[in-house]
């Protein structure tokens, strides 16, 4: 899958957010660690990730200081502590459940 000039994958909208998401702090191993494989899956299927410092919000400091680093895909929490490159890439490649599926 070819990139965009503006860098986000070919066949991702513009303006449609990434589909994975990594909560971290500095000076995290674990951190690290889940950031190689989210960084290596991600290209893999052409997705986008987005990290964020949860020093950077009182919130997410709180409700994740002893769980980090966490992911998420499509704003639903995946793993977290360490993040296994199989179910990551098989949460980004199972078909969405439908809105109206109960």
């Amino acid at each position: 899958m070819s990139d965009h000039r503006d860098g986000r994958p070919a066949g991702r909208p513009v303006g449609q957010s990434a589909r994975v998401t990594l909560y971290s702090k500095p000076g995290c191993h674990l951190c690290d660690d889940a950031r190689a494989v989210v960084e290596r899956v991600c290209a893999e299927l052409g997705e986008r990730f987005e990290e964020h410092s949860i020093l950077d919000d009182p919130e997410l400091l709180e409700r994740y200081r002893e769980e980090i680093p966490v992911t998420l895909v499509d704003g639903r929490q995946h793993d977290f502590w360490r993040v296994d490159a199989q179910r990551l890439r098989a949460a980004l490649t199972a078909d969405p459940p439908h809105p109206t599926a109960r």
